[in-house]
């Protein structure tokens, strides 16, 4: 049985926008699955239909072996889900809001106290319990919100964009908690994320969305792999010839893939010197000067550029209100 499993899953609104376009992929039991993709790509809409917050127009979809629409009070019971924004109430103390999530996931009152007092060992926070969240930093108050997540012990936690917004070192604290959190509870876990660097070092298998569909699903290092072992990204000061250069690499046997994108051309190769050597001969032949050229091995933002020809970060949280984004969504459900 798989975690997670849609078929065919489609979400057309009301106002004729189709977010999620006809998608069918599962996650494996104890997985750490990443979902990657520009903003309106259909994360957030898949996300909404997998922990029952909205429904499907067609398709099915299943969570921890629960069918979204018609068994979604016992999906609501497998899960967990950390929401982007903090939820916290922030003049409580520490442990007093995981009391109130206790409560409200109905867990037995013999059981709590011990759970509460293991997850804030766990995610280093029991020293500080009884301050008021107020004085907590982001990232504190990140770690508390996924330990909530976690006091019903759930067999699936989402997590939607997990560190967005906070510094890179506390971003790298926060993926050890979760990697901490996965080895101990052998828990699922589905994460949405904009970090490149995040969804190589925590997931298992990365899906690629845009345009309302699954473009792509597979390991991190396979998808890598698959664009060669080296990337070649130069630059030329004649852009009326870039085509000329461009149509001329695609045609090298030992050349993968080419992309261009402003100034700068990107070659996927398994040969990079090769391409290197090409390059200045078809310079010197063309008389097209090179500005720049640098090689290095492929990452997952290359392999997000080969999919969707864009870059993720130029479609960061940059004038992009997810409260709105909620807000509108709200309005469009049928």
């Amino acid at each position: 049985m798989y975690s997670i499993e849609t078929k065919s899953l489609t979400k057309v609104y009301g106002s004729g926008l189709t977010a999620v376009d006809n998608i069918s992929f599962q996650v494996d039991e104890g997985e750490i699955f990443g979902f990657l993709g520009p903003n309106g790509a259909g994360k957030s809409t898949t996300i909404m239909i997998l922990t029952t917050l909205l429904k499907p127009s067609s398709g099915n979809a299943y969570v921890a072996g629960y069918d979204v629409v018609s068994q979604a009070k016992k999906v609501r019971e497998s899960i967990g889900y950390v929401q982007q924004d903090i939820t916290v109430d922030e003049y409580l103390t520490g442990r007093e809001n995981m009391m109130l999530q206790a409560r409200l996931n109905h867990i037995p009152k013999n059981l709590i106290e011990n759970r509460i007092t293991e997850l804030l060992e766990l995610i280093e926070l029991k020293d500080r319990q009884d301050e008021a969240v107020i004085t907590y930093s982001g990232g504190m108050r990140k770690r508390l919100e996924i330990a909530g997540g976690l006091l019903h012990r759930p067999k699936v936690l989402f997590l939607d964009e997990p560190t967005v917004g906070l510094d890179i070192q506390t971003r790298q604290k926060i993926w050890e908690y979760i990697k901490k959190i996965h080895n101990e509870f052998h828990m699922s876990i589905f994460l949405t994320t904009h970090y490149m660097e995040e969804a190589d070092r925590l997931c298992d298998r990365i899906g690629i969305m845009d345009y309302g569909k699954i473009q792509a699903i597979d390991k991190p290092q396979t998808m890598k792999n698959a664009l060669g072992n080296e990337v070649i990204v130069f630059s030329i000061d004649d852009q009326s010839k870039k085509d000329v250069i461009i149509d001329m690499l695609k045609q090298t046997e030992f050349v993968k893939e080419v992309t261009s994108k402003d100034d700068r051309i990107t070659v996927f190769s398994s040969k990079g010197a090769e391409v290197a050597t090409l390059l200045f001969n078809l310079s010197s032949t063309l008389h097209i000067p090179i500005k720049s050229i640098s090689i290095t091995h492929p990452s997952l933002d290359d392999v997000f550029l080969s999919y969707t020809g864009r870059e993720l970060r130029d479609e960061s949280t940059k004038n992009y209100n997810r409260r709105k984004e909620y807000a509108k969504m709200k309005r469009l459900r049928q």
